[in-house]
């Protein structure tokens, strides 16, 4: 999906960090770590080894965090400012791109949990335990979205269509609360 070109009023101050690591191939669950700190910052990759995010304050101090933790593990790190000369374009489709999926698995994940609650409708399943179960899974939702939103520096496609689909489980799991409370039997 083609991602539409960031606007003039979001489009970043041409600063970015870039940090370019190497870690040992043993154990692999050091470049695991890694990686999943970065995705979890909403860094993309430029190349192998070599993220970048934006520059901001809360960013900075997050790499840098975890170039020291790099260090640590006896690898290399180098935590670089840099402006893009040529192709920021480039770098910001692919930041939106990252967003964008993100958005869009969120959709997806939102379904499923719409199909799980269709599931106790038709099982005519309408227990404490389930609606706890239910929120639990709404708000692991709800709090991944919004860890999406705070990455999403440029506004990225697919943010309104994540918006809805949640407001849409937070519906349904009215309703089946609702549900749950009216099949509550007296007396309990």
């Amino acid at each position: 999906m083609p991602t539409k070109p960031v606007s003039a009023e979001k489009t970043p101050s041409s600063k970015w960090l870039v940090l370019v690591y190497r870690i040992p191939s043993e154990p692999t669950r050091l470049r695991a770590t890694v990686w999943r700190r970065l995705k979890a910052l909403g860094a993309v990759y430029l190349q192998n080894s070599a993220a970048t995010l934006p520059h901001d304050t809360a960013s900075e101090r997050a790499l840098r965090k975890l170039q020291h933790e790099i260090l640590q593990m006896n690898g290399t790190a180098v935590l670089l400012e840099s402006a893009v000369l040529a192709g920021e374009q480039s770098v910001l489709s692919v930041f939106q791109s990252a967003r964008t999926d993100e958005y869009e698995e969120i959709v997806d994940r939102c379904e499923g949990f719409l199909g799980e609650v269709e599931k106790e409708y038709g099982k005519k399943h309408f227990t404490y335990a389930e609606l706890e179960e239910n929120e639990v899974d709404f708000n692991k939702l709800v709090s991944w979205l919004d860890k999406v939103k705070s990455r999403d520096r440029f506004g990225a496609p697919g943010r309104e269509a994540a918006e809805a689909a949640i407001s849409r489980c937070e519906q349904v799991l009215e309703d089946y609360a609702a549900r749950v409370y009216a099949e509550e039997p007296e007396g309990h």
